[in-house]
Order: structure tokens, then C-alpha cells, then sequence
């Protein structure tokens, strides 16, 4: 039995492949660029392009279980659902997609917006799959290295609160239900899980946890998300950046707030307690001290 997981050169995508080749799976990993695969034993490296079909369906031939991961890019809506319907057209029943909390909420946020379309079409056709929903990466502010030495934590997220998740445990969630899914002996129903953090923190909150890691004052830098954005547009495309400036408006407005269960249902499926952010600033700040 075999695995396809796409997106196998990202954050993720790479850690899932890792770990599912650790446990003695094969897996079949698609990249643009098969060079930049971290191989190892049981890992079939297989070169194709999300919007190419004809790589995409001889990907996905004698595949029984699917790992459906694609990037943040402004395509990506079309490159999920084809590769979804060409996931179906093999006859493949057994579908993990990785989508993104709150995408119904988010509705004018782009990569909310599409993941959230692509969910719909999941319940539409009765696809037999579970949904991943993530929270915000506590990797993702690694970015603020410099500014949080400057003394600020620059990210306008407002004083509702988001959850954060240490992308270990996402890896963790996605390899156990990719294989719950994969050795079931048949099909299973369609199920959503949230992958979240243990805290729901504010701007504030977080420059607070800084503050006290790195052993000198943190200012939180406010809600300005012009600034920000104009920022960001110097080291992304203006239209990931303004993108990333909706998700923060959304961020400010709802907050980033897990269901009631989600916690124990999450720590249930990988067996262990989820990773604090405090925890996760500590090993960075430990990090930086040694470079």
C-alpha cells in the first residue's frame, strides 16, 4: 500500500513524509523539483507539477491513500481541486486534506476563502476524507527574530486572540490520521479536525512571553495593518502580502479561537500534550543565543 504526499518539499508536507517513511510506510513524494527531497528508506521520489495533469495522474496511479497539501499561491484553489477529482478518477478513497481554521469565517481572506471552496466541493461529492484544519504556525514568527531583538513583536494580530500550533504536532496529527485512514479495511466517514494550540494569546500576551524569555522589554507594536503590510511587500509578492494583511484584519476582528473539544480530541490522536508557545520561544530563544 502506498502514500502520495504533495507539497513534500514544504514545512510540512517534508515532516510528514519523514515520519511516515520512519514507521515503514511507502510513500510516494511529489515535488517540482525532486532535488529537494529529503529522502530516505521507502520513499519514492516522483517529479510532477500540481497543474500539469499528465504528472498528476501518473502520480496518482496504484496510490490508495492521499496526502493533499498545496502552498499558499494564487492558484492554489485550481491546483486542489484538480488533483482532488483526479484523486477520484483513480478510484482513491482514502483523502487527507490539509485545509485552514476558520476558512468559513475568513470568507474574504484568499487562501481562507479557497481552502473553504474546496472543503464545500469535499462535502458536496461525498468524498470519503478528513479535513485538517490549522491554526497559525508558531514557526511562522521565527521571521521576527530581528524585530524582536529590536525590543517589538511586529505582528498586528490584535487583542482577541489566536491559537498557535508547534508544526511538530501538525506533522504528528497528519501521519496519524493519514495512517488511520490507510489501514482501515474500509473507507472511513468524512471528519473534520482542528489542529490547535493550548493557548489562545493576543499581541500583548505574546510580546509578554517574549519580554520574559529573552530577558529584556518587548513592546507589542499595534494594530497598524498598513505598516504592515507595506513591510511584508518588501520580501513577498504585493499580493501575499496584502493577503496576509486580510488575514490579520480577520485576525483583529474574530480572533483565532478553537473549538471547546479540540484540545483533548487533538492531544487524543497523537497521543501526547500539545506544545505551549512559551515552550517553543524558549527553544528559539536558545537558538539565537548560540549563533
Amino acid at each position: 500500500m502506498t502514500i502520495l504526499v504533495t507539497g513534500s518539499t514544504g514545512t510540512i508536507g517534508s515532516e510528514v513524509v519523514a515520519r511516515l517513511a520512519a514507521q515503514g510506510v511507502q510513500v510516494r513524494a511529489i515535488a517540482r523539483d525532486t532535488s529537494k527531497l529529503k529522502l530516505a528508506t521507502g520513499v519514492d521520489p516522483v517529479a510532477g507539477d500540481m497543474t500539469d495533469v499528465a504528472s498528476m495522474r501518473a502520480a496518482l496511479r496504484g496510490i490508495d491513500t492521499l496526502f493533499l497539501l498545496n502552498a499558499v499561491v494564487p492558484d492554489e484553489t485550481t491546483q486542489a481541486l484538480v488533483t482532488l477529482d483526479l484523486a477520484r478518477e483513480a478510484g482513491i478513497q482514502r483523502i487527507v486534506y490539509f485545509s485552514v481554521l476558520n476558512s468559513a469565517l475568513f470568507e474574504d481572506v484568499p487562501h481562507f476563502a479557497g481552502k473553504y471552496l474546496v472543503e464545500r466541493v469535499i462535502d458536496a461529492q461525498a468524498i470519503p476524507a478528513t479535513v485538517l484544519r490549522p491554526a497559525y504556525f508558531m514557526q511562522n514568527d521565527l521571521m521576527f527574530r530581528d524585530a524582536l531583538e529590536a525590543g517589538a513583536y511586529p505582528q498586528p494580530i490584535g487583542g482577541v486572540g489566536i491559537t498557535m500550533i508547534d508544526i511538530g504536532d501538525i506533522a504528528d496529527a497528519a501521519v496519524a490520521e493519514v495512517l488511520r485512514r490507510e489501514r482501515a479495511p474500509h473507507p472511513l466517514p468524512r471528519t473534520t479536525i482542528e489542529l490547535v494550540g493550548p493557548d489562545t494569546l493576543t499581541g500583548k500576551e505574546i510580546a509578554a512571553i517574549w519580554a520574559s524569555v529573552l530577558g529584556r522589554e518587548i513592546r507589542y507594536g499595534g494594530d497598524d495593518l498598513e505598516a504592515f503590510e507595506n513591510q511584508a511587500a518588501r520580501v513577498m509578492p504585493g499580493w501575499k502580502a496584502h493577503d496576509l494583511r486580510l488575514m490579520l484584519r480577520a485576525f483583529q476582528r474574530f480572533g483565532l479561537v478553537p473549538g471547546k473539544d479540540s484540545q483533548a480530541i487533538l492531544e487524543g490522536l497523537i497521543g501526547h500534550p500539545l506544545r505551549s508557545y512559551r515552550a517553543f520561544a524558549e527553544e528559539a530563544a536558545a537558538s539565537w543565543n548560540h549563533t
